[in-house]
């Protein structure tokens, strides 16, 4: 696993993936925040909170997260070297777990960065420092849980087919479906019950708990059960294309 770890993180830094996708998350998000007019744009807000960047942060993890696992095993399938994956003496889940590792670590690499937010909003309260770092926190954990499940969707979505393009615009929408799908169909249903319920089995609401500061256990078991479901899928897949 670690080896191929570290050949997907090489992978992204050897080539100018890795800093493309790190400047292109800062930058879609500083011009959104701190440039453009308009709902996200912090001095327009009128608040010293990073409410708006969390607001924002999920929409450009899913258009680029799935950019970059698209090529995660749908590159292997083209090339034809998915067979020597399965010849070398390391397991599926050791395989899919690494390649689901370094694209992880690179999308918080490019989140690192953006603490620098808190510092520069925590600055510009009328009184300086009056930032509510609970709710900051639990954001930062939200986002961290939210990109691993974008990850791991991604991951499955790539095998799905050897086109890249096709890989993408797959785990693009059943991102999208996960995230705001349910918020959709539950405001179709009337029933306050029924309509939490469906609600709950989306990514949003779960995120907005973990968002407010509030850390339930039961958000992060939906987080983690979330993604290890779609790991599972891969590597089931996986296991399908070598039965082929």
């Amino acid at each position: 696993m670690l080896a191929i770890f570290k050949r997907e993180i090489q992978s992204f830094f050897t080539s100018p993936i890795g800093y493309l996708v790190i400047a292109l998350f800062l930058t879609l998000n500083g011009l959104f925040l701190w440039v453009f007019r308009g709902p996200f744009n912090i001095f327009d807000y009128g608040f010293a909170d990073l409410g708006n960047f969390f607001l924002l942060a999920p929409w450009v993890f899913l258009f680029l997260i799935p950019a970059i696992t698209m090529k995660s095993f749908s590159e292997e399938k083209k090339l034809g070297t998915l067979e020597l994956l399965f010849s070398k003496p390391i397991g599926l889940w050791q395989t899919v777990l690494g390649k689901f590792l370094g694209t992880f670590v690179l999308a918080l690499i490019a989140l690192a960065p953006t603490l620098l937010y808190v510092y520069s909003v925590s600055n510009l309260g009328t009184t300086v420092g009056n930032l509510d770092m609970g709710l900051v926190i639990g954001s930062y954990f939200g986002t961290i849980f939210l990109v691993a499940c974008y990850t791991a969707i991604g991951v499955f979505a790539s095998t799905l087919s050897e086109n890249q393009i096709v890989a993408f615009v797959l785990a693009i929408l059943l991102c999208l479906a996960l995230y705001y799908g349910f918020e959709g169909l539950s405001s179709l249903v009337s029933e306050g019950e029924t309509s939490v319920f469906i609600e709950n089995l989306g990514m949003r609401a779960h995120f907005d708990n973990i968002a407010r500061g509030v850390l339930d256990t039961r958000d992060l078991i939906y987080f983690i059960s979330l993604a290890g479901f779609f790991l599972f899928l891969t590597v089931v897949q996986l296991k399908n294309t070598n039965r082929r």
